[in-house]
């Protein structure tokens, strides 16, 4: 047997070792080097059809016009009607439902397809390209972690690095404040942040820490590919904008919605999007999601209106900038051509900001069957504040419609509106544009190719086995050959589609489609059907042509339905309102001592939601000179503060964007226990009460309570972070961290009302079950 020499041997005072043959060479590692394409795919939320220029839109966007000429549009991409689903596909190849995604990731009702988890057999993109040897990150919006599974005390394996990234950054829920994000995530760890500095926006934020990961790759590793995920929270509302990028769109939308929709739709034919003869529908008339006309508007709305759809602009505008930073990192490090970017949203523009819109986001979205009458979707704000730090707004319907140009309907539903989205996808150095070639590809493709599709174009292998285990079959196909020839054939046949019991069903050129009213049977004569080779923006419904047709599809819909993990079909009952068990223990006592990071947002809500509540404050030593906020929940979008000010206590509450403050007298000096007493009452209410040391010193309400999203900044001790409750506190005294010998504060949740949805959804099922 052949030996060589161990180098150690030539070092004194080292043991000499034999290398024998027969012992095996350093491991070969999986490692995709120099040639292999960079991958960029840039996800933003909420975003219609024609909100960029290359799809139409007035809204400057040259980064996304450049990719645009040097690359592909995909004019009939389709995705889901929702983020979390259409995210899932995204990243696994697989069919949202059967990932587990069958609604957003806030909801845990126990059925597979809300599992809100991506099991180990369904490899993510991420994990497949990270095993081939790329760098993987993360930046911006996650949504795939449940929110229940959202705090630090979580076991993180549905967060990013546990699904295959190197680096994150972002928020793991699926909104949040652009100026003053509720909990930013770094890797696996929430950051413990008390203020953002001045000037603070988060796209540019989540972009600056894009480049800075990219930045560093190449500063170790000349050779190494990247995979960047880029998911903005923008264009998801509460829409925020910068005031620069605002002012340069002030105006641009005096014209109304039906002027805009008129102007992009003639761009968007010119283009080639839609073969000649297609028809731009007539505004949206569907009860509940109509349109009026702008023209029947007065002034003073106009002025509003327009000024929504400015501040939803500017955020575009934005986001192309920052994509132009990115971009113009990437050709300073001479990778620009060797990298594919595709640009895409994760479904429509939205139609949830009502009619007139709202300055009150999280009151607008709040869904309860006994909403009482005087309940306010709005909030007064000058128009001068409408998309900066203190209002959280979104723009009216009529925008959502032009923002979904040509197509009917919005977000949610299963209607092209909802579904069909812009797709941007540039790589010069590996598909370059033949000579004619107008880029413009009117293919029918879906959201779960794209994976097989950029596996394809970097060479990448989709895994067979995990942990000795099948991994379970992607549902996309690869359309790399519509991305290279105009003339290829669609790679994707037919899809079923399904959201909150809207349904669809596509089959070369047909579309079966419905629009389900909650709570309604679900029977036949709600299908509609389209043809889309003659018809794409879906206005002449022929199935009382072709009843063959609608048969044959609606049997092939509910077959894909079982196989897919689609049932139950929400049914108005409740039932999908249920949490875990384990939920239940979220909502025993809880003591915070002074110095515990601020606690997560769905841990926070568990203990007051929907309930009366007490929440005892142990001050160990407070003197006359001693000021700043005890204990704080919330944010500008809705919230409560208790805290000490010139030496006299106060209480301010802020419903959905409307400020009430109480004064609970003097605070005098010593060891004090400071009682908030809430108590749930008739109509979703609360009355305040304050106690120091049992006595009653002050009284507020009977208030609206804060539910649904609200309030979306969890619990401090000792100081108001990030957004504040009150505005008027923030701008005297900033976070007001309190000064005093603060040692606990205790949350009591009491007994839930009878109003408790989740309280009424068991006692349905427990109906129910009484007659099995």
């Amino acid at each position: 047997m052949s030996t060589r020499r161990d180098p150690y041997d030539d070092f004194p005072g080292t043991v000499g070792r034999t290398f024998r043959e027969s012992v095996p060479a350093w491991p070969a590692r999986t490692s995709a080097r120099q040639g292999a394409p960079n991958i960029v795919v840039v996800l933003i939320d909420d975003m219609g059809y024609s909100d960029i220029g290359p799809f139409g839109s007035e809204i400057p966007t040259p980064t996304l016009d450049r990719l645009a000429a040097n690359g592909v549009r995909l004019a009939n991409y389709h995705t889901m009607p929702l983020c979390s689903p259409a995210r899932a596909a995204l990243l696994t190849g697989l069919n949202p439902h059967r990932v587990g995604y069958s609604f957003v990731a806030n909801a845990d009702p126990g059925f597979p397809g809300y599992g809100m988890e991506v099991a180990r057999d369904i490899p993510t993109l991420a994990e497949t390209l990270h095993d081939f040897g790329y760098a993987t990150y993360a930046v911006g919006k996650w949504h795939l972690t449940r929110d229940s599974a959202s705090n630090a005390a979580n076991d993180r394996s549905n967060w990013p690095l546990q699904k295959g990234f190197d680096q994150y950054y972002g928020v793991l829920e699926g909104l949040t404040s652009l100026f003053h994000p509720h909990q930013l995530v770094r890797d696996n760890s929430p950051l413990d942040i008390d203020e953002f500095p001045d000037g603070y926006y988060y796209t540019d934020d989540i972009t600056d820490q894009a480049v800075a990961m990219v930045k560093s790759l190449r500063a170790h590793d000349a050779d190494k590919p990247f995979f960047l995920y880029l998911a903005h929270n923008a264009v998801h509302g509460p829409l925020q904008a910068k005031p620069a990028d605002l002012a340069r769109h002030q105006g641009r939308y005096d014209g109304g919605w039906d002027e805009l929709r008129a102007a992009r739709f003639a761009r968007q034919l010119a283009a080639g999007h839609f073969p000649a003869g297609t028809r731009l529908p007539d505004r949206n008339s569907e009860a509940g999601y109509d349109v009026g006309p702008w023209d029947e508007l007065t002034d003073v709305q106009k002025k509003l209106y327009a000024r929504y759809m400015e501040v939803y602009a500017a955020m575009v505008d934005n986001v192309d900038q920052n994509l132009g930073r990115l971009t113009d990192t990437l050709a300073a490090l001479g990778e620009l051509d060797n990298t594919v970017i595709l640009f895409t949203s994760d479904n429509g523009g939205t139609g949830e900001g009502g009619p007139e819109g709202t300055r009150s986001y999280f009151s607008r979205f709040v869904h309860h069957p006994d909403l009482p009458a005087d309940w306010n979707p709005d909030v007064e704000r000058e128009i001068e504040l409408i998309g900066g730090p203190q209002s959280l707004v979104h723009y009216p319907r009529g925008w959502g419609m032009a923002s979904n140009t040509p197509f009917r309907l919005y977000k949610g539903q299963t209607y092209a509106g909802g579904v069909r989205v812009p797709f941007v996808l540039s790589w010069p150095a590996g598909l370059p544009r033949a000579e004619g070639d107008t880029g413009v590809r009117s293919q029918y493709q879906y959201v779960t190719d794209i994976l097989p599709t950029l596996f394809e174009l970097a060479g990448v292998q989709r895994p067979q086995e995990r942990d000795g285990r099948p991994v379970q079959e992607v549902d996309g196909a690869s359309f790399a050959s519509v991305l290279r020839a105009a003339d290829a054939d669609s790679t994707h046949g037919e899809q079923y589609c399904e959201m909150t019991g809207n349904r669809s069903y596509y089959r070369d050129g047909w579309k079966l489609v419905t629009l389900h009213r909650p709570g309604t049977p679900y029977d036949d004569g709600e299908w509609a059907l389209y043809d889309l080779r003659h018809d794409p923006t879906e206005i002449d419904d022929v199935s009382a042509e072709f009843p063959e047709v609608v048969k044959e599809l609606a049997e092939v819909w509910e077959n894909a339905a079982w196989r897919n993990g689609v049932f139950p079909l929400a049914d108005g009952s409740g039932a999908l309102a249920l949490r875990h068990p384990e939920d239940a223990r979220l909502r025993r006592p809880l003591t915070l001592l002074a110095g515990t990071p601020e606690l997560e947002r769905y841990r926070s809500s568990r203990l007051i939601s929907f309930r009366s509540f007490d929440i005892l404050v142990d001050l160990a030593e407070h003197r006359a000179h001693h000021q700043g906020v005890l204990v704080s929940h919330g944010d500008q979008g809705g919230g409560y503060s208790l805290y000490v000010e010139d030496g006299r206590l106060r209480f301010a509450y802020n419903e959905y964007g409307e400020l009430y403050e109480t004064d609970g007298g003097e605070l005098a000096p010593g060891a004090r226990t400071v009682t908030v007493v809430a108590t749930a009452v008739a109509d979703l209410r609360w009355e305040f009460r304050l106690l120091v040391d049992g006595t009653e010193t002050g009284h507020l309400g009977p208030v609206h309570q804060l539910i649904g999203m609200a309030p979306f900044q969890g619990i401090s001790v000792g100081v108001d972070r990030k957004s504040p409750v009150s505005w008027p506190l923030y701008e005297r005294h900033r976070s007001f961290r309190y000064g005093g010998d603060l040692r606990s504060v205790t949350y009591l949740p009491g007994e839930p009302a009878p109003y408790d949805p989740e309280t009424v959804a068991q006692a349905l099922r427990e109906a129910a079950a009484a007659f099995e």
